[in-house]
């Protein structure tokens, strides 16, 4: 009689809506990509929900869901349409939404013309919800020589906003560096950029511009550091950047802060010799970039990856770059192990997530 009593306890308690509900959520599974287009795909978690933003190109538009795994279905708002006539109304790359003071920003590379009036912009949003309320435009976020400058991404370090960014070293394309500087508030640099990385190991040198694209005026080649994304973990602080020409072998390099001094310290920061995530042919995953993080909490926490890539080797720089996202590791020296591109079936995140 005990033991019946016991076995039927057991039925009871794993037949409770919350043991079901864990079970169904270790049971579901998804497969990459989690959107048909998305390039320089961005994620932010905030109270319980997942804020997506991907290029568009035209607007401005935000997704909101509670998991990842459910993209596609996720509520999605056009939160901003530049005006016509505005330095910012083409062209708009690369936005990332984040919440600084309680109040939430957006920025975006954008121009008026063509690449070359690329600079970076945001706005601001007082709402709690990013989806509810006004967005007004904050202004240029730039360095004191007005460069050239998209992918920026901006980081809460100890108190002190630091944003960096993707530049030219003067007014002409032929390389991309990636940069740093503090900020005085979410819109104002308070400081010079500083040079913290540029394309200059071989497997960062893969440039070769097309014949037609430099008969509309393009250089023979480009070599490019862009996409630089904030990484922490374990009080450790990484930027994860891309590197060569997105219409080739696009793949994702890592620079190391050495945890003391200034940031803004070029000497401060390492450059891993070899990149740490490429493209997997085998997989039928091409030129992965553009790379940002988030982690779930809960009893299977995790970090993540989201990054975009192609579903063949000549699909370049438009929109089959769609949102890929996957689990990813820690090596015992600290730094990330992302792994491989995959596209085999993976459980989907944890719905109880962190920023």
């Amino acid at each position: 009689m005990r033991i019946l009593l016991f076995f039927a306890v057991l039925l009871l308690f794993a037949s409770s809506p919350s043991v079901l509900a864990q079970r169904t959520l270790a049971q579901r599974t998804f497969t990459n990509p989690v959107k048909d287009s998305g390039p320089d795909p961005w994620v932010l978690a905030h109270d319980g929900w997942y804020y997506y933003m991907n290029t568009t190109g035209r607007n401005l538009t935000l997704w909101k869901t509670r998991n990842m795994a459910d993209l596609r279905q996720a509520e999605s708002k056009v939160i901003y349409t530049p005006p016509a006539g505005t330095p910012y109304a083409r062209d708009l790359w690369a936005p990332e939404i984040h919440r600084f003071n309680d109040k939430w920003y957006v920025y975006f590379a954008a121009d008026s013309i063509n690449n070359i009036g690329h600079r970076m912009w945001v706005i601001e949003n007082t709402s709690s919800d990013p989806m509810q309320g006004d967005w007004t435009m904050k202004g240029k976020v730039s360095d004191k020589g007005d460069h050239w400058a998209i992918d920026m991404s901006v980081l809460d370090y100890n108190g002190q906003l630091y944003a960096a960014w993707s530049g030219w070293a003067g007014a002409t394309n032929g390389q991309q560096n990636i940069y740093i500087a503090r900020l005085e508030n979410p819109w104002t640099m308070s400081s010079d950029r500083v040079l913290i990385s540029q394309p200059e190991l071989p497997w960062e040198r893969h440039g070769d511009v097309p014949t037609d694209w430099q008969k509309n005026g393009e250089v023979p080649k480009i070599y490019v550091n862009e996409g630089p994304e904030f990484l922490r973990h374990d009080n450790r602080l990484f930027i994860v950047y891309s590197a060569n020409a997105c219409w080739l072998d696009y793949c994702m390099g890592l620079l190391t802060f050495n945890g003391k001094g200034d940031l803004l310290n070029p000497a401060n920061w390492t450059k891993s010799q070899q990149p740490v995530f490429v493209q997997s042919p085998a997989n039928g995953v091409y030129a992965p970039g553009h790379g940002g993080f988030f982690r779930t909490t809960g009893p299977n926490a995790q970090d993540w990856m989201i990054y975009h890539a192609n579903p063949s080797a000549t699909d370049g720089c438009g929109n089959k770059r769609a949102p890929h996202m996957q689990p990813f590791t820690w090596n015992t020296d600290g730094t990330p192990n992302f792994g491989q591109p995959t596209t085999t079936a993976l459980a989907v995140p944890n719905d109880r997530m962190t920023e």
